[in-house]
């Protein structure tokens, strides 16, 4: 199977803020921090041309948005780890590809826009990957919603008309989806000295995840990631829909060299820092159960035509 692709390589990296704003505070943030200070070099050496971040915690309602201002900027505070601090910003955004991707998507059948205006709110997740991933702007970057009510389908030609765009422009991408792992965190608050994976069984699952990614088992993730989420606590926008996305948007087979940067506690949920390379080796490919979709036509009519 040839692995030639416009995506030079994937990386799964969590949410929350702590790597960014208080490394300091536990030795797993400070792993974390390191394993994105890596991933910053790999990515500057790489000739990417853009940046690519399908974040879990900026989901959308009605389709799907695609950050297009082209130059954002703003202060966030977290509304979890408000205590940690402010987050301003400033990113460098592509919006020509911005408005490619979205054109993109219509043509597959998908309902979707841009927003670029003053302002516009931009979620936890996109801030830390690109604040810490890509602190100089040196790489213009986009960033893609996730939408809460898309099903399968839906997301796998969303991220096969991330593809058509990089394609007709050609340019080489450096994918971030952000996204827990478990995402059972404690209620009240923790040392961060003390802070660990909510439960043996998260952690259990987790370290499950992690195999399948370091023997670059992406689509083999995708396909069981319904059955992942039934054994642990994660948001439905931040399950299956991530995995679907980067399987669809990298390639769609198990032809890649997974590495586990870090895998720490961040206030009991699990975050990774995973690096998937497109190879030419592979752990075999399976028959898969889930079905793979070209262009999206909307929900299936289950009650039929007719129903009461």
């Amino acid at each position: 199977m040839s692995t030639k692709s416009n995506i030079l390589f994937g990386i799964y990296c969590p949410p929350h803020p702590q790597p960014l704003l208080a490394p300091e505070l536990n030795q797993g943030y400070g792993n974390l921090r390191s394993a994105y200070d890596t991933l910053k070099t790999r990515i500057e050496e790489s000739g990417a041309d853009i940046i690519l971040v399908y974040s879990t915690t900026w989901p959308s309602i009605v389709g799907h948005q695609i950050q297009a201002h082209p130059e954002p900027e703003w202060t966030h505070v977290d509304d979890d780890f408000h205590f940690l601090g402010s987050m301003p910003y400033k990113f460098k955004i592509d919006s020509d590809f911005s408005n490619e991707y979205m054109e993109a998507a219509k043509k597959r059948g998908l309902h979707s826009r841009t927003v670029a205006y003053d302002g516009f709110p931009i979620d936890t997740g996109s801030i830390v990957a690109l604040s810490l991933l890509n602190p100089d702007n040196k790489i213009p970057a986009c960033i893609i919603s996730s939408n809460m009510y898309s099903n399968r389908s839906e997301t796998i030609v969303l991220g096969k008309a991330a593809n058509d765009a990089l394609s007709t422009q050609g340019k080489k991408a450096v994918v971030v989806v952000v996204a827990s792992l478990s995402n059972r965190m404690f209620t009240e608050h923790i040392n961060p000295s003390e802070d660990r994976i909510h439960s043996p069984k998260d952690d259990e699952w987790n370290r499950k995840i992690l195999e399948f990614f370091k023997d670059g088992r992406l689509e083999d993730l995708s396909q069981l990631s319904r059955d992942i989420h039934g054994q642990i606590r994660i948001q439905k926008v931040a399950a299956y829909k991530p995995v679907w996305w980067m399987a669809a948007t990298m390639g769609q087979h198990n032809n890649y060299d997974g590495e586990i940067l870090a895998y720490e506690a961040l206030h009991g949920s699990g975050g990774a820092i995973i690096q998937l390379t497109p190879s030419d080796g592979s752990v075999g490919d399976k028959e898969f159960d889930e079905d793979d979709v070209e262009y999206y036509q909307g929900d299936r009519n289950v009650l039929g035509q007719g129903a009461l």
